[in-house]
This record gives C-alpha cells, sequence and structure tokens, in this order.
C-alpha cells in the first residue's frame, strides 16, 4: 500500500497548509482504470487492486492518494503499487493548489500528461 499525504511544505514554499485537488473527472475515471488495465498486464497474479485520489480541499496530513495492490508476493504487489503511483502521476488529470504562509499557486511546473501507452513505453525504453 501506498499513502501520499499532504505535506507542509514544497520546494521555496515553507509552510504549505491546505492543498485543493480538482480533477477532470470523467477523464479522470477512464485513465485510472487504463492505469490497473496495464498493471494487471504486467503482473497477471495481481489480487485485489485499487488506485483513489481524492479531489477537494485537504490539510496537512491528510491522504491524497493510495493505491493498494494484492499479490501472492509481496515483490509483484510492491510493483505493482509503485507503477500504479507512478503512472497516476503521469496519467491521470489531477491538478493540485497549494496554499502557503507567503500565497498561492496552481501547479509549481507545468506537466504534460502522457497517454497510458506513452507512460508504458517510456518505463520499457528508458531513453
Amino acid at each position: 500500500m501506498f499513502s501520499g499525504n499532504a505535506r507542509d511544505n514544497s520546494p521555496d514554499r515553507p509552510e504549505v497548509y491546505e492543498l485543493t485537488y480538482e480533477a477532470y473527472e470523467v477523464e479522470a475515471e477512464g485513465r485510472l482504470a487504463a492505469v490497473a488495465h496495464q498493471a494487471r498486464e504486467r503482473w497477471p497474479d495481481l489480487g485485489r487492486l485499487a488506485l483513489l485520489h481524492r479531489t477537494g480541499t485537504l490539510k496537512v496530513g491528510d491522504a491524497a492518494v493510495v493505491v493498494v495492490a494484492s499479490a501472492p508476493h509481496r515483490q509483484e504487489a510492491f510493483s505493482a503499487a509503485r507503477f500504479c503511483i507512478d503512472a497516476l502521476k503521469a496519467t491521470v488529470p489531477i491538478w493540485k493548489l497549494e496554499r502557503w504562509a507567503g500565497g498561492e499557486s496552481w501547479g509549481r511546473e507545468a506537466q504534460h500528461l502522457s497517454e497510458i501507452e506513452e507512460y508504458v513505453q517510456r518505463v520499457e525504453n528508458p531513453l
């Protein structure tokens, strides 16, 4: 299981006190399903698999994203969970507003969202 929690800091942004997440829900749901499908193709022995990302306003310490994978052996479960969180971050349209002591901003670095197939290709063939 991986749980990503709202942190109280970000580079050059001390004292973060709140995060707000928004998603393009229809697209996000389909892309989450595509990530799960790819994980099941890569690790056919996976049992239960859950990928959840909250939307709305979260306080520091709140869980923002959770990935849970079960498998007969822990290595498969850990590998699948890592793949899922990384693929989710790269392919699912979810945006974050950070609020900190000195201001607020949507997304520090613009991130190009990939299709899951592009992401898998990069993972399998880096460079």
